[in-house]
């Protein structure tokens, strides 16, 4: 809970990394959404999508090593979860899966468990040409946002960014975070 806090924090605090992404807010909820073009086949892309653990940011989980404590079972209702030393955490459901396609989950992020809001987060790869993937990630939220969907959809946004630029470096890499 100490790392969600720091992390929401933390996005507060930074300049607007993000990647101006929002698409749409309303008083009900918003979306964000971004492309991004994986130096990357798609089967590699796609391996590296469901180990979450291996390139999802410490600093944005609950007990700070994703690596020993996430995990995403790939079926219907699968728990992406985090089991930790000190307790653990339902992060969303999967709803979706098209291997080397499509994974869509369902439910609240971070401290958007904390608020009366969920979400579909839906992740698409579409071969780009050369070995490249194209990698879609949109990810709608609804329901109650304390502070009103406006204030929150531009740090939702940075923080995807974040994690889906660590995903596509570590696809490229084997790295998640620059060296």
């Amino acid at each position: 809970m100490r790392l969600a806090c720091l992390a929401l924090t933390a996005a507060i605090a930074l300049p607007a990394a993000a990647s101006a992404a929002v698409a749409d807010v309303s008083a009900q909820g918003f979306r964000v959404s971004s492309t991004y073009e994986v130096a990357a086949p798609r089967d590699r892309v796609w391996a590296a999508l469901v180990q979450p653990g291996k390139w999802w940011n410490p600093q944005h989980s609950w007990f700070g090593n994703p690596g020993r404590d996430f995990r995403l079972e790939l079926k219907p209702d699968g728990c992406f979860c985090e089991s930790g030393p000190d307790g653990s955490a339902l992060h969303m459901r999967v709803a979706f899966i098209n291997p080397q396609a499509q994974l869509n989950l369902w439910g609240a992020l971070g401290p958007l468990a904390m608020e009366g809001a969920s979400g579909g987060l839906t992740v698409k790869l579409e071969d780009a040409g050369a070995g490249a993937t194209r990698m879609t990630v949109t990810y709608t939220v609804g329901g109650y946002l304390t502070g009103g969907a406006e204030k929150w959809a531009p740090l939702v946004d940075g923080v995807l960014a974040e994690q889906f630029g660590r995903l596509e470096r570590y696809a490229e890499t084997g790295a998640p975070a620059p060296r």
